[in-house]
């Protein structure tokens, strides 16, 4: 192990349950409650991740734009508004089909 390196050792419950040292939690932003994932390395040793909140991704795309200029906001604006006229066209496909059969 390096000097960079630290360790702990900790117990596992019967429920396979074990608690992160508190000193790990805040060097790699592990909110409580919260969630990690366990990767296996092709090493073999367990690296615990922390998987981020959607709260903690907000405003991370703000500054950036496709190669179109357009932001991610006016892109999903764009999306639905096409979404929204394939859905109309639908609907006025399927009035005009019932007024057929009328």
């Amino acid at each position: 192990m390096s000097e960079s390196e630290s360790e702990k050792v900790v117990s596992v419950s019967a429920r396979g349950q074990a608690t992160i040292p508190k000193e790990f939690r805040e060097e790699l932003g592990i909110e409580t409650p919260g969630r990690v994932k366990f990767v296996r390395t092709d090493a073999g040793d367990i690296v615990v991740r922390p998987i981020r909140s959607v709260k903690d991704l907000r405003g991370i795309l703000m500054d950036k734009t496709d190669e179109q200029g357009r932001s991610a906001t006016e892109r999903l604006r764009e999306e639905r508004e096409r979404d929204k006229a394939s859905e109309e066209e639908v609907r006025r496909q399927y009035a005009d089909a019932n007024e057929d059969d009328a």
